[in-house]
């Protein structure tokens, strides 16, 4: 099951395959409350509001990266309403999240992906909405290298430095960069972001970092092999 149909999930009681990670829970352990929905709901509609005003553009948004099934959009409309009123206790749901994904960065990467894509809805993102972000980011365990590099997927950052896209630094062995290729390319491969059930707005935006991944890759592979010559 798609990680972001577990939004509603708590609605029917499905399984959670992330909530046991390390705990004897057994094969009949089911998400019996709203709390993982919540906080992503939360967050999302936080997001809207970090820059003081709510838009269509930042309800359109969110509505297209945290979709929901027919019989769950009266539930989410009135959780987002309800949050949008503030930012206050945005950190609390971040660290649910946090807590619940802990061993699952490419799953965290994607609640990012999706706070950038409201943020950026309106065409413009302000200081206070990358405040924002910085501040999920560091909950969520992202290092300013990784927040570096998971703005610059997002074209806020004008930078075509290809260390800065794969998230490491210059002096990383080849061992190294060769780790950090495979560990990108394997959380934005389209058959890992259809497992996520990461939404098409996403999956859009997946298939220009996969790009960029692989130019800067090879750029930095021409380059050393320059050197060595």
């Amino acid at each position: 099951m798609g990680f972001w149909r577990k939004l509603t999930d708590f609605i029917t009681g499905q399984p959670d395959p992330f909530a046991c990670e390390g705990e004897d829970c057994g094969p009949g352990h089911r998400v019996d409350d709203a709390d993982f929905a919540m906080a992503l709901i939360g967050l999302g509609a936080k997001m809207a509001k970090a820059d003081g005003v709510v838009t269509r553009d930042e309800i359109a948004a969110f509505q297209q990266v945290f979709r929901a099934p027919p019989e769950a959009r009266d539930v989410i409309a009135r959780a987002f309403n309800l949050a949008k009123e503030t930012t206050l206790g945005f950190d609390g749901y971040a660290r649910r999240l946090a807590r619940r994904f802990r061993h699952h960065p490419a799953v965290l990467e994607d609640v990012m992906d999706g706070l950038f894509h409201i943020a950026k809805s309106d065409g413009v993102v302000t200081e206070s909405e990358t405040e924002y972000l910085q501040t999920v980011a560091d909950i969520f365990g992202f290092s300013p290298m990784e927040f570096r590099r998971i703005r610059l997927s997002h074209g806020l950052i004008d930078d075509n430095d290809p260390y800065a896209i794969l998230g490491i630094d210059p002096d990383v062995t080849d061992d190294e960069l060769r780790r950090a290729y495979r560990r990108m390319a394997s959380r934005n491969h389209p058959d890992a972001l259809i497992a996520r059930g990461v939404p098409a707005e996403l999956q859009r935006l997946a298939v220009d970092k996969m790009a960029a991944i692989n130019a800067a890759y090879a750029a930095i592979r021409d380059e050393r092999g320059a050197q060595s010559r």
